[in-house]
């Protein structure tokens, strides 16, 4: 399974720094991985859902470390490709989410240690 596209849409928060999609085999998509700047450095989160009981849970992720990893090196190359684009200009990133990037960074934060 091959990454044939990867979109990037830069924010400009303490945290959250884009929202990414990755297209496989020009085929599938999946939309609302974020791109974190964590206690370690940048990584990438899956699209994840807040359940009844407050909790996160992935609706989407890898089950090998392979490909965990081939996704996040696509996704923050395309990242750093798409701030080196805008010049890293915090006045052209966008500031809000669509409805469909729904995220919560208190639960990023707390995945990467943050918190």
């Amino acid at each position: 399974m091959d990454i044939t596209e990867v979109r990037i849409t830069l924010r400009n928060e303490e945290k959250l720094k884009a929202f990414a999609s990755i297209t496989f085999d020009d085929c599938f998509v999946v939309r609302g991985l974020k791109v974190i700047n964590g206690s370690q450095g940048y990584f990438v989160s899956m699209p994840s859902r807040k359940r009844k009981d407050g909790s996160y849970q992935d609706v989407a992720h890898p089950i090998n470390n392979e490909m965990r990893k081939k996704i996040e090196d696509k996704v923050l190359d395309a990242f750093e490709a798409e701030l080196n684009k805008a010049g890293a200009n915090p006045g052209i990133i966008k500031a809000a989410p669509s409805e469909e990037e729904d995220f919560d960074l208190e639960e990023e934060a707390s995945k990467a240690g943050t918190a």
